[in-house]
Order: C-alpha cells, then sequence, then structure tokens
C-alpha cells in the first residue's frame, strides 16, 4: 500500500491538527466531530437542536443539584435524578449524521378524481427514530389523512407499515407499492392525495420534523423540499352522438358524404362506365335490361370540427368532480367530451380559447391530439381580455368545418364572435353552459338586490339567445348524451337543401 493511501492513525490526526492550530492560530475552522474525511467517517448534524424536553430536562437537574449542594440537602438528588438519567440518555444518543429529505409525486399528469401519492424520501437517516409530516391544506387537493398529517417511527417499520396504503379515489394507472431500500425508512411520511378540479395544482407548503432517540434533539429541514405542481386533466362528461356531421370533406371518416365513393351506404343503380370495379356490377338489374348496371356508394369521410371555448369569467361556485359545476366546470368537460367523440370516430378537432390568453390548438387526429387537447383545458383561466384584443379575434375554420361554441353568452365579446362565425354560413352550434341555480348573492346582506339585478341580467341574455336563433345559430342546453343530435340532423338537412349562387 502506498504512503499516500495509507489510513491515518487517531495520534497521527492529533498531531497533524495541533501543528495546523500552532501554524494558523485558534481561529482556524476545524472539522467538526464525525465530518467527512479521507479516513471516511461520517458530517456531523448541524441542523439538530435540542427539544425542549432536554433543554427543561438539563437545566432541572442542574438546578436540583446545585440546590442540594448549596442547602445540603440529599433529597433533592433523588428529585432530580429521572431529569438528570433522561438528559444522561438523550446525550449519549446524540445524532451525529444530517439527514436529507427529498419529496416526490408518483403521477404529476392527472384525471381529476384520480389518486397518486406524494412520497418522501429520506436519507442518512439513521439518527432519525420519529418523523413528523404536516402538509398545508390545498382547495381541490383532499389527502388520507384529512388533516395532512402522518408520522410515525422510522427504524424498524415493514415496506408494507406506511399509513394509508393507496391514495383517495380511483387509482391512477401505474399506480403501485414502491420501496427504495428494505427498511422502509422513505414510506414513513407517504401521503396519499387525489385531485377533486381539472386545473394546474401546487402542491403546498409542508413541514417534516425529524427526533432522534428519546426525543432529546429535533431536525427540522431549512428550507422544507418543495412539492411541484400538478396537471390535473378534466374528466369529460358523459357523451354521446348518433347524428352524422353534415358537410364532411376529409378523405377517410365515418361520416356519410353526398359524394359518390367507396362507402357502405347504398346511393343508387347507374350504367356501368370505364373504371367502375366489378364487385359493384348489380347482375339483377344488368340481366334484366340486357346492360351492365353498377351500384353507386356514398363516401365516408371525416369532418373538420372547432371548439371555441369562452373563458371570460368563471358563473357559479366549483364543488369538484363530487359537486355541483360552475360554468367552466361545464365549459372544459363539455369540451374534452366533445373532443374524445369526435377525435374516436376518426375527426379533425381543433380548440380556441376566448380569454385573455387566446390559446389555440391546431387541427389534429388520433389520441394523442385528445391528449394534447385536454392539456390544454386544464391550463386555462378566467381572464378578460385586453382592450381592443376582441377586435382581433381569428378563427382557423375551413370550408366545412363544424363550429361548437360552448359559452354562458354572459359576455359581449363571446356574442359578437358567436354572430361573425354566425355570418360566415358555417355550421355553427351554440351550447349553453350556465349552469342552473347560480347563487350570486353568496351571504351578502343585500340578497334582494343581487338577486334582482341577476334576474335582469339573464332577461338580457335571453334576448341575445334569441336574436342568434333568428340568425340560423341553434342554441342547446348542455345535457350531456344526445345533446347536438337534433341540431346535426337539422344541419344535414339544410346542408342537402339546394343554395342559389349568386353572379
Amino acid at each position: 500500500m502506498s504512503p499516500r493511501s495509507a489510513p491515518v492513525s487517531p495520534m497521527a490526526r492529533a498531531t497533524l491538527e495541533t501543528r495546523q492550530r500552532l501554524r494558523f492560530g485558534s481561529s482556524m475552522t476545524m472539522p467538526s466531530r464525525g465530518a467527512r474525511t479521507r479516513s471516511g467517517e461520517r458530517p456531523a448534524s448541524r441542523s439538530w437542536s435540542a427539544s425542549p424536553a432536554l433543554v427543561r430536562a438539563a437545566l432541572g437537574s442542574a438546578a436540583g443539584l446545585t440546590l442540594a449542594v448549596v442547602l445540603g440537602e440529599p433529597d433533592l438528588v433523588v428529585l432530580v435524578s429521572p431529569l438528570a438519567a433522561y438528559a444522561a440518555l438523550a446525550l449519549l444518543r446524540r445524532p451525529h449524521l444530517t439527514p436529507r429529505a427529498d419529496t416526490r409525486v408518483d403521477h404529476r399528469l392527472l384525471v381529476e378524481g384520480e389518486g397518486t401519492t406524494w412520497r418522501l424520501a429520506l436519507t442518512d437517516a439513521d439518527d432519525v427514530e420519529h418523523l413528523t409530516r404536516i402538509v398545508e391544506h390545498t382547495r381541490f387537493l383532499v389527502s388520507d389523512p384529512p388533516h395532512g398529517a402522518v408520522g410515525g417511527l422510522v427504524r424498524g417499520v415493514p415496506n408494507n407499515g406506511a399509513p394509508g396504503g393507496g391514495a383517495p379515489g380511483k387509482t391512477a394507472p401505474g399506480d403501485t407499492e414502491t420501496g427504495d431500500n428494505e427498511s422502509g425508512k422513505d414510506r414513513v411520511g407517504d401521503l396519499p392525495i387525489s385531485p377533486r378540479r381539472w386545473g394546474l395544482h401546487d402542491l403546498g407548503d409542508q413541514v417534516i420534523v425529524g427526533s432522534s432517540a428519546w426525543a432529546g434533539f429535533r431536525w427540522r429541514p431549512t428550507p422544507p423540499p418543495s412539492g411541484g405542481r400538478l396537471t390535473v386533466l378534466p374528466e369529460p362528461s358523459p357523451f354521446d352522438a348518433d347524428a352524422e356531421l353534415p358537410q364532411p370533406d376529409g378523405l377517410v371518416g365515418a361520416h356519410r358524404s353526398r359524394r359518390i365513393g367507396d362507402g357502405s351506404e347504398f346511393s343508387g343503380i347507374r350504367v356501368f362506365g370505364a373504371g367502375d370495379r366489378l364487385r359493384r356490377i348489380n347482375w339483377r338489374v344488368s340481366l334484366r335490361t340486357d346492360e351492365l348496371h353498377v351500384d353507386t356508394m356514398r363516401a365516408e369521410q371525416d369532418s373538420g370540427v372547432l371548439l371555441v371555448i369562452d373563458a371570460f369569467a368563471d358563473h357559479g361556485r366549483s364543488g369538484g368532480v363530487d359537486g355541483s359545476p360552475s360554468s367552466l366546470d361545464l365549459t372544459v368537460r363539455a369540451a374534452a367530451a366533445l373532443a374524445e367523440h369526435h377525435l374516436r370516430t376518426g375527426d379533425r378537432v381543433g380548440l380556441r380559447v376566448m380569454n385573455g390568453g387566446n390559446l389555440v390548438v391546431g387541427y389534429g387526429a388520433g389520441i394523442h391530439h385528445l391528449v394534447r387537447i385536454r392539456s390544454a383545458l386544464a391550463q386555462v383561466r378566467p381572464s378578460t381580455p385586453r382592450e381592443g384584443s376582441s377586435d382581433r379575434l381569428r378563427f382557423p375554420c375551413p370550408p366545412g368545418t363544424v363550429v361548437f361554441v360552448l359559452s354562458p353568452m354572459l359576455h359581449q365579446t363571446s356574442v359578437n364572435a358567436t354572430a361573425t362565425l354566425a355570418s360566415r354560413g358555417l355550421p355553427l352550434t351554440l351550447i349553453d353552459t350556465l349552469p342552473a341555480g347560480i347563487d350570486v348573492a353568496g351571504g351578502s346582506d343585500h340578497r334582494d338586490l343581487h338577486d334582482l339585478a341577476w334576474r335582469m341580467r339573464l332577461l338580457e341574455r335571453d334576448a341575445l339567445l334569441r336574436q342568434l336563433s333568428r340568425v340560423g345559430c341553434p342554441v342547446v342546453p348542455w345535457r350531456g348524451p344526445g345533446t347536438i343530435d337534433d341540431v346535426m340532423r337539422r344541419l344535414s338537412r339544410r346542408a342537402a337543401l339546394p343554395r342559389e349562387l349568386s353572379r
């Protein structure tokens, strides 16, 4: 073994320290007890502090022994001996390692109502005997236990002994029980959580406190580890539609087109021509007429769908996925349901959010595009447009695009945008997402005045909806399955009517 890698003896280390003090002075900072050196020692804990119990025991025993000596009363020694014994045991088990705490969440992307686990991992925690973790309460984020405080013994806890084996609510796909080490030290502070509303949720502040043996010393990380943010996708409302979209103009889809093609819907019979397929020959008609005839089919095409979201304001109070919805809850969940339905039938779906940010998601198809739209919906926040921005609203609508406007129709900008889209001759449907029974007064003392003003505002809104209906914009309230069936059938019949072209 070379001299450079040879271990340093305690005597040689003491001699070296004495020489360094004589050379640099007594003010030089030397490695503390247990510091990590070349000999492999661990760093001493500088974040541990004496607990109030240890301070009281030490001061009480010192005061009792002093009085016993001064007053000559040996009975005082017997009285303070339990305190002295406790202080001695706590000092003998004084921690020498600085623990490190880290938190992580099993799933950062969830659907409202699903659950995950906010885990706490400890390293260098050999001196931690008991751990307590308290998490700040956050709205629309429930935990198990509800008060958000968990704790228990760190040493000797098996992997399956963590409090709360699962999250409150549905379990996200792939949510499995994990343990990073055999002793289960990273399982004591785990907290099951479940977001109850869509959106971006910041995990609240937390307090982590560890105590050593005999509760003589306390450890608290400063600052505590941050939990980060959860992205919660909206849960699509129950929805299904049987009616086909009018004017499909894509390549391949599930909607019957007026154009003749290779679909499965019978259209008619005509004389055989060059390029017709032999399997389309209608032999019964051909034998009867002594001339080849073929069956013609209607093409099956996809269509473009644009979802326009009104996020200028949120009317009503949201109760989460388990409570009563607000207007923005109805709007976002209805948009997610419509996007899921049309993407699963092969249509191309785009998204346009009307608020201060003017979020736009281009047209696309497939499951990945559905996740992209739902992620964009999770970022929707109610905000008013900047001055003059409402006049510059642009809607990417190719010819034949079916437009769904989801709005409570209580903002003038959304009314103007809907009228502009209706004037372009597009198949447009306005879906009313204003929930019934909104309590606008709340706990106000002037409840009658608030109710009167709200009724007057609803009368103005009803007049606007009737005007939109007269200009050819159907208005339907959102009621889940079958909401748009009747409207789509009427739009399909209107699209099949002959139109007068102006020259």
